[in-house]
């Protein structure tokens, strides 16, 4: 089993280069070609997810996205460092800021919903540690390396 790891500044201009290295990483585990698009998109999507989590918490330590090759699955995990104790929504005071958390929840959704599209095996969690999605996709085991 092949492990990436890949921690980078919670900032949009980052999301580009983790779908990149995803893809990469994905073809040389054996993912179907024609899958790769998908693998970007939610990678890109789930990186944008957790860089705006980021922002919004004022956190600065780094987005983690792990790239996992089992022997007939490859996993992507990425995981922000928002604990499920603080929460993404609910008023903190005035309602002006209130109504700027549900804009944020309704864009957290929609992201959810689009990873939820391109990935069959999909499990979101949240604990104190942060939250974690993980993304499985099937993968040949006869890779043919470049």
């Amino acid at each position: 089993m092949a492990t990436v790891e890949l921690r980078f500044s919670a900032l949009p201009e980052h999301v580009r280069t983790a779908r990149l290295v995803a893809a990469a990483v994905a073809r040389r585990a054996g993912v179907d070609e024609a899958v790769l698009d998908e693998v970007r998109l939610a990678v890109g999507e789930a990186c944008s997810r957790a860089v705006g989590l980021h922002e919004s918490h004022d956190i600065a330590e780094p987005v983690r996205v792990l790239l996992i090759e089992d022997e007939k699955k490859f996993s992507i995990e990425v995981g922000d460092g928002v604990s499920g104790d603080s929460g993404t929504s609910g008023a903190r005071g005035d309602e002006p800021e209130g109504a700027a958390d549900s804009d944020a929840e309704g864009e957290d959704e929609m992201g959810l919903a689009v990873i939820s599209g391109l990935v069959d095996d999909v499990e979101v969690t949240a604990g104190k540690d942060g939250g974690l999605i993980r993304m499985t996709w099937p993968a040949n085991t006869a890779t043919i390396l470049p």
